[in-house]
């Protein structure tokens, strides 16, 4: 990669960082993604409602809200066109170079924000560096925005190499809400590919260090559930009233108190929760968000029955009913070990590649484990792939940035283990 083709990435990266926009809103990001697919020059761009399967999308806004998004894009200078194709949160893009015989290879990003208010310190360098979140109160605060540039730059370098076979990057929404790897497993775009790569940026390695095959996905299920009583005069008519809050209360207590598995790890938590109106009414109305992991698919489902026992027994216990809505969700995964050995041997020859791990737990949940199921029982393989960055704050915090060296490095990787796929 020579200077000038860097110095775009670094453009193109802080671009995408002043402009975070999160699930289902990254009307402005896909302009951006689309231009520079454009740029390149690909056989085909899938934009709008064809990436992805539409009855399969979760946790997307309300129209309002996406129209206020879709202004705010068109006023930051998305193009129409784009605009006029994502309208109703269908966000996102995909890719595809058809390059001769050989395999068909994949690779995924996801491309949303947080809401999460950046940093202005003088120590954090998009402050300082004029890159800073021009959307209040979202930010990059995962490294989605360097995530989309490796797509952009591996994509360049494909299209520039002896590659021989089709080659399709997926450029995803709605990761954080674990909304979208489903409704784009579901499209059908990956049904023919042999080899799926999927990344992420830090993950608390430095950089220089490559993790070949990221495991250790904890399968999640995220849940809204409103219980409902009856109003009443807390001072004059108690007796009359049916407490959502107590329901609540004892649901969030008892979510706690599930038993764990023995089979492997397991989580809960009670994340938001909300109710009434005023200290002298009996709460009719309250409700909690909240969320349970399992280290397997399985294990999710355990965590998952108990929790829906535990808040309908809180509601029956105090009179109340409740009504339970999932959400989003995403099952766990495995990282195929050849095809993990792949990267591994690909970073060796990699400059700027300090250290290679072959395998890591996440520890977390990632929507990607939908693409990966997808291709793995259609006969492929696929493997997630960490590429280390140094970043000032934690992932999630207002003060996460990476190191830009890292956007080189794991676009290299990235090339090199694809061009060692090659037919």
């Amino acid at each position: 990669m020579n200077e000038a083709q860097q110095e775009r990435r670094r453009s193109v990266r802080r671009d995408l960082h002043s402009y975070p926009e999160p699930a289902w809103r990254e009307f402005y990001t896909t302009s951006r993604i689309a231009e520079e697919i454009e740029r390149i020059g690909v056989d085909q761009l899938y934009i709008g409602r064809n990436v992805v399967d539409g009855d399969a999308r979760m946790a997307v806004p309300d129209d309002d809200e996406l129209e206020d998004w879709q202004r705010k894009a068109r006023d930051a200078g998305a193009r129409e066109d784009v605009l006029e194709a994502a309208a109703g949160g269908f966000t996102g893009a995909l890719a595809v170079l058809e390059q001769g015989e050989g395999p068909t290879v994949a690779l995924r990003v996801d491309i949303d924000a947080l809401p999460i208010t950046e940093s202005d310190s003088v120590a954090h360098a998009p402050a300082t560096e004029e890159f800073r979140s021009t959307n209040e109160g979202y930010m990059h605060a995962c490294g989605h925005d360097a995530h989309a540039t490796i797509g952009l730059g591996v994509l360049e370098a494909v299209k520039e190499s002896d590659f021989k076979g089709t080659f399709k990057v997926v450029f995803q929404p709605a990761e954080e809400v674990i909304g979208g790897g489903k409704a784009v497993a579901e499209s059908g775009h990956l049904d023919d590919v042999d080899h799926l790569l999927a990344i992420h940026i830090g993950l608390d390695h430095p950089t220089g260090e490559i993790v070949a095959g990221v495991g250790g996905f904890l399968a999640v299920r995220q849940f809204e559930a409103t219980f409902t009583g009856e109003t009443a005069h807390a001072g004059g008519h108690p007796a009359q009233g049916r407490d959502a809050v107590q329901a609540l209360a004892t649901a969030v207590q008892n979510l706690h108190a599930i038993r764990r598995h023995g089979d492997g790890a397991t989580r809960v938590n009670a994340g938001v929760v909300e109710g009434g109106t005023a200290t002298n009414i009996v709460p009719g109305e309250a409700t909690l968000e909240g969320e349970v992991r399992g280290e397997t698919t399985p294990l999710k489902e355990y965590m998952s029955e108990r929790a829906d026992t535990v808040m309908s027994s809180a509601a029956e216990m105090h009179d109340c009913e409740v009504a339970i809505e999932t959400t989003a969700e995403a099952p766990s995964a495995v990282s195929d070990d050849a095809l993990a050995g792949v990267v591994y041997d690909a970073a060796d020859s990699v400059p700027g590649v300090t250290s290679r791990l072959r395998t890591d737990d996440l520890g977390g949940s990632e929507d990607a484990t939908y693409l990966m199921d997808r291709v793995q029982n259609h006969g492929g393989t696929a493997t997630f792939v960490g590429i280390g960055t140094d970043h000032p704050g934690g992932h999630h915090t207002p003060l996460f940035d990476i190191d830009e060296d890292s956007l080189t490095i794991g676009i290299d990787v990235v090339t090199e283990a694809i061009s060692q796929l090659s037919g």
